[in-house]
């Protein structure tokens, strides 16, 4: 059994939602990024999403494009990410790690190495966000030989007659970014993700994570009342970029009560 199913089996077990967090690898600087990254689980992360650094990250907001632009500048790259999820592997072996950005890093390393290398680093699953399941097979089959979960990305414009589509080859978990925008901007009405929820879960049985506009703990436990897992980005990252790293594993912490303290369906 992945490290996702795992996690996923034992949330279940104790009736809450995950907490999914975010950072960029090497923002602001490596040796930054990693100890936030060593720090994420112990502070309530029982997922993280490791960003690559890329130049044009279309699907992402001012927060997270600095967040980029930062970690290019000290040197990040597919290259160190990968260095950071083994390190990362060195201090807990338990945590599932997915790595997010977008397919031209990938294709440039050659996506059958890639997968085979960000497998043998500790990887356990992927998110391309640019990546539409009509093109997956460049990728899709390299990741399920490597055992790694390929997660894709569902919208409030995935109708009934997609949505049979992106999951049909989605494992891990479905991602349901819950605005028709861009990373950090504005939310989603609570009633607005529990019917998007609910419509997304009579199409698969793999759990379902909600991301996009999740700044604060409320609005993480607002998410974790309908679905299997809320996903914090932005708001790490812009706390990270102001006030630096301890602040952010603070603002971890308190995200993490926050979903802890709610159970679906209550």
């Amino acid at each position: 059994m992945s490290r996702l199913a795992k996690r996923f089996e034992h949330l279940r077990a104790e009736n809450r939602a995950a907490l999914v967090t975010y950072i960029m690898a090497s923002d602001p600087d490596t040796a930054t990024c990693q100890a936030l990254l060593n720090g994420l689980p112990g502070a309530g992360a029982d997922i993280i999403e490791l960003g690559m650094p890329f130049t044009d990250p279309m699907a992402d907001g001012p927060a997270i494009q600095a967040a980029a632009l930062r970690a290019l500048a000290a040197g990040g790259s597919v290259a160190n990410t990968l260095a950071m999820v083994r390190a990362f592997r060195t201090v807990d072996s338990g945590t599932p790690l997915i790595l997010m950005g977008y397919y031209n890093p990938v294709y440039r390393w050659g996506p059958e190495k890639f997968c085979r290398d960000a497998a043998q680093a500790g990887v356990d699953g992927l998110i391309l966000v640019d990546l539409p399941p009509e093109e997956v097979e460049e990728i899709l089959p390299f990741a399920k030989a490597n055992g790694i979960d390929f997660i894709f990305l569902t919208a409030p414009t995935s109708d009934d007659a997609r949505l049979p589509v992106i999951v049909g080859a989605a494992s891990g978990f479905v991602y349901y970014v819950s605005i028709a925008g861009i990373t950090g901007t504005k939310s989603a009405s609570h009633d607005a993700i529990a019917d998007a929820v609910t419509r997304i879960r009579r199409h698969t049985d793999l759990p379902v994570c909600v991301g996009f506009g999740i700044t604060t703990p409320e609005k993480a436990a607002e998410v974790a009342r309908v679905a299997d897992g809320a996903v914090v980005g932005s708001a790490i990252v812009d706390v990270l970029s102001k006030q630096g790293g301890a602040a952010a594993l603070d603002l971890v912490r308190r995200l993490a009560d926050g979903v802890r303290g709610t159970r679906k369906g209550s």
